[in-house]
């Protein structure tokens, strides 16, 4: 897939996310998230490089400072990520992140070891994280998944699940529900 058609994906994804983004420009030019995401593509390509990692890792702080979002070079961005108001979004190296996720204020995947090990979650496709929401350790959350405004996950969510609470449990969506939680799930309250 061409850079450009990367991008556009990322612009795309965040209009149909967000019910006030009137047209592709302003989220080209006002969205953070969608900045920090642009920042990230490039700054993990340079981690690939071995003689560019040290490069890597300034440019990523460059952009934490100017988008509240930080995300190590290391990690894994799939297609179509939308960070909701991304301040304080925090996302470590060993981090996985499938496509069409939607990611609220405040979430952190972060790590749980000291270790050169895979330390950070690894989140499914079509998955929702809720605002303030901590997934912790190398565990997974499962495709089409929920995880409540500030739940604390440290064990693995199974795909078509809602976790909530601290720390968070797990229950199947009910099946009659669609399948994607960005839709039924469109309010993040309702997983509090």
């Amino acid at each position: 897939m061409s850079i450009l058609k990367l991008l556009k994906e990322d612009l795309q994804a965040a209009k149909s996310q967000d019910p006030a983004a009137t047209n592709l420009f302003e989220v080209a030019m006002v969205y953070s998230g969608v900045h920090a995401i642009w920042s990230h593509r490039l700054a993990h390509a340079m981690w690939q490089r071995p003689h560019l990692k040290g490069l890597a890792r300034v440019f990523s702080q460059a952009s934490k400072a100017l988008t509240g979002i930080e995300i190590h070079p290391g990690a894994t961005i799939g297609r179509r990520l939308f960070i909701d108001h991304g301040t304080g979004i925090v996302i470590g190296e060993t981090a996985e992140i499938g496509d069409d996720v939607l990611m609220y204020q405040g979430v952190t995947l972060g790590g749980r070891a000291l270790s050169k090990t895979k330390r950070h979650p690894t989140i499914g496709n079509h998955v929702m994280l809720g605002a303030g929401s901590k997934i912790l350790g190398p565990i997974t959350v499962g495709d089409d998944s929920a995880v409540g405004a500030n739940a604390v996950v440290v064990r693995d969510v199974p795909p078509r699940s809602v976790a909530i609470g601290i720390p968070a449990t797990s229950r199947r969506k009910n099946p009659d529900a669609a399948a994607d939680p960005r839709i039924d799930f469109i309010d993040p309250a309702l997983l509090i």
